[in-house]
């Protein structure tokens, strides 16, 4: 007879690991909040701020200044960024005359784009200071420790495989059935979130794609394991934590409803995307649920293993790799 289920130890290690992880994502958000003005990248867009700030840093890190400096800003915001760039503001249109409202106010506006350029340098250096490599590196390495943590933690607690919706022998748990169903619901769940991203850029709510494009390769190789090893332990931990043990396991073990447990992990998963700004939180929750619910209307963890990665890989190819804006 096997040993009953210790679901109060597993559910000690599963909220203190859900807590490591909030800690972490607020770190992140700090980092991306050290821009000019509060905002991570809402750098000046002076053309001499934007030599100036280039000097000394390497050549290979050309590509990655232009993306940071976009850090923080809405859709819409870095479109105007391109028309803004083309006038700096100036209504002479760079023709200095007698009559130039500039002349009036030419030390204010000096003050005012040094202090500017001072904080976009300040930003960019804090940046640089963290490689793509080392960020793709410090994820992976961090969300595959805590999900080893987490299947450590059921293994000893003899908490059993289909709690967490790992049901051997079933090929809709476990095989090439659950794998097209993921497809499937991965492909409409990102359609879903262009959509949900469109609302709330329009309604000016920020939704910063910081976090994203800092991770964003600058190689093929990059992309190479990006897709291939970051993504897939990004998927696989955040829905075996937020998804499976949050949702399945805790449902089993306490006779809760997976619907009310379902809220609940849909709410610690838009508080552990803060780096992503008030509009980043509203939609990943959105999107926290609709994996939820994908999870407790299949029982499976492939299924939704396999839908996040593929929302989270769409969005970096189109995006960050194509340079596609659906918006």
């Amino acid at each position: 007879m096997p040993p009953a289920p210790k679901y109060p130890s597993f559910a000690a290690v599963t909220m203190l690991v859900l807590g490591l992880l909030v800690m972490l994502a607020r770190a992140s958000q700090a980092m991306f909040e050290g821009g000019p003005d509060g905002d991570a990248a809402s750098g000046t867009d002076d053309t001499d701020a934007d030599s100036d700030s280039r000097a000394g840093v390497p050549a290979t890190g050309a590509a990655r200044i232009e993306r940071h400096r976009d850090t923080g800003r809405s859709r819409a915001e870095r479109r105007a960024r391109d028309v803004l760039d083309e006038d700096d503001g100036d209504p002479w249109n760079g023709e200095r005359t007698d009559e130039s409202p500039w002349d009036e106010r030419g030390s204010e506006t000096d003050a005012r784009r040094a202090s500017e350029r001072e904080a976009s340098e300040r930003y960019e250096q804090n940046v640089l200071e963290f490689s793509t490599g080392t960020l793709l590196a410090n994820v992976a390495l961090s969300q595959g420790l805590f999900g080893v943590a987490i299947v450590g933690a059921a293994w000893l607690a003899d908490v059993p495989p289909v709690a967490l919706g790992v049901e051997t022998g079933n090929p809709w748990s476990v095989g090439l059935p659950a794998v097209g169903v993921g497809v499937a619901v991965g492909v409409a769940l990102y359609a879903a979130n262009e959509l949900a991203a469109k609302v709330v850029d329009a309604a000016g709510i920020d939704y910063s794609e910081g976090l994203r494009e800092s991770l964003a390769p600058d190689t093929l190789g990059g992309w190479a394991v990006l897709l291939g090893v970051v993504l897939p332990v990004i998927a696989g931990f955040e829905e075996l934590l937020f998804r499976a043990a949050l949702v399945g396991a805790f449902a089993a073990g306490f006779g809760v409803s997976p619907w009310l447990l379902a809220a609940f992990s849909t709410v610690a998963f838009a508080i552990g995307h803060g780096a992503q700004g008030p509009g980043g939180v509203a939609v990943t929750g959105l999107l926290g649920f609709a994996l939820a619910a994908a999870f407790v209307l299949t029982e499976s963890l492939l299924v939704v293993v396999v839908a996040h990665y593929l929302v989270n890989a769409l969005e970096f190819g189109v995006h960050e790799g194509l340079g596609i804006e659906w918006v």
